[in-house]
């Protein structure tokens, strides 16, 4: 199956989960055809298609709830119910049990996708090597949120950088349009459940964000409170692209709100389930870190080591899988990650030349 084709029968599935945003679909594909990390990131149905046919050898390893749509740009900060400052996967949009290889593959993929793109300055084995270095010893100390404050200096120095200053924040989310259309009750019964005051007068606004996502209904609401702004932000979720990909086979329960709780992680606390929406807060420091948001001064080697602990906080969420998890990578060559890496980087090229030929001559 070609990755039009692909693309078409998912999101005819898509539509009889959720309502589907027409203008947000058609700047998805158009920025599918713009650069091959952003085709990545949009596509992780056509990777779960994929990468069973492309790394057989690594679809029978431990099971685990995965992240499913795992990438370097997955990756954010937020706060905790005390109040500090924390680290770590941003989105569990496409969480499903998975072999732990998933993930790590697919994160290794992103990686050789944002090195050949210039966005990462990095050897290729380099960075599957600090990944799975990072992913291993987390397993063996048995996982640890990573909070930004007496340790973790230089993490929080790059994530805490100049692009999330509070000013520039605040005047790109006050400048989006309200949104004129009908709003779902149950999305306005949500967003108005985390104000401080119910009684607050707000604004609803369209939020274009993401690219997995991107084509799904997605609400902010906007209020002035005690002398600053505030925001909160729904989003429709649909079952994962996992069950597509499986002909249909398998829960679609959605896994969110489960590998929120199950993860090794000081989670933040309006984050949340609620029927089919994903509700959170929306601040500076509250927000997912893109590549291009990061000083150039920075030590990649290291930062992908903790994308890589990272990773195995959320796996330790399947806690029966940690020793057979250790045992499986015992048993695996050297350099599996990156093999695997350069095999799935090799077919999403591929995919996204189609995808943007095509696109260049219709």
């Amino acid at each position: 199956m070609k990755i039009r084709k692909a693309t078409r029968k998912y999101e005819a599935w898509l539509t009889k989960h959720l309502t589907i945003v027409e203008a947000d679909l058609a700047r998805k594909h158009r920025e599918m055809a713009a650069g091959a990390f952003p085709f990545f990131r949009a596509t992780f149905y056509r990777w779960m298609q994929l990468w069973p046919e492309r790394c057989p050898g690594l679809t029978k390893a431990p099971e685990v709830l995965a992240v499913g749509d795992l990438h370097v740009e997955n990756f954010g900060t937020w706060r905790d119910a005390e109040g500090r400052l924390t680290w770590g996967v941003n989105d569990f949009d496409e969480a499903y049990p998975l072999p732990y290889t998933n993930d790590l593959v697919r994160l290794a993929t992103s990686a050789h996708l944002a090195i050949w793109a210039n966005h990462l300055v990095i050897g290729l084995k380099d960075a599957c090597d600090a990944i799975l270095d990072g992913y291993r010893s987390m397993l063996e100390e048995g996982g640890q949120p990573i909070v930004l404050g007496e340790h973790h200096h230089w993490l929080r120095e790059i994530a805490t950088s100049d692009l999330r200053d509070p000013v520039a924040y605040w005047k790109k989310l006050t400048s989006l349009p309200a949104w004129k259309d009908k709003v779902p009750k149950s999305a306005r019964n949500t967003l108005e459940s985390v104000f401080p005051d119910r009684r607050l007068k707000y604004q609803i606004s369209h939020r274009i964000a993401g690219l997995g996502s991107l084509g799904r209904e997605r609400y902010v609401a906007i209020a002035d409170w005690h002398g600053g702004k505030i925001a909160r932000e729904v989003k429709a979720l649909a079952p994962s692209a996992v069950v597509w990909a499986n002909s249909g086979k398998g829960s679609e329960k959605i896994r969110y709100e489960e590998i929120l709780s199950t993860a090794v992680r000081c989670r933040d606390p309006y984050v949340h389930l609620r029927g089919r929406w994903i509700l959170r807060r929306l601040a500076p420091d509250c927000s997912r870190v893109e590549l291009i948001q990061l000083p150039k001064k920075r030590d990649e080697y290291r930062l992908l080591w903790e994308m890589g602990r990272e990773t195995a906080n959320v796996h330790l969420g399947s806690p029966r899988a940690r020793k057979a998890i250790l045992r499986d990578l015992r048993k695996r060559p050297s350099k599996w990650l990156h093999k695997a890496g350069a095999t799935m980087l090799e077919a999403t090229l591929a995919d996204w030349k189609d995808w943007k030929d095509r696109s260049s001559s219709s």
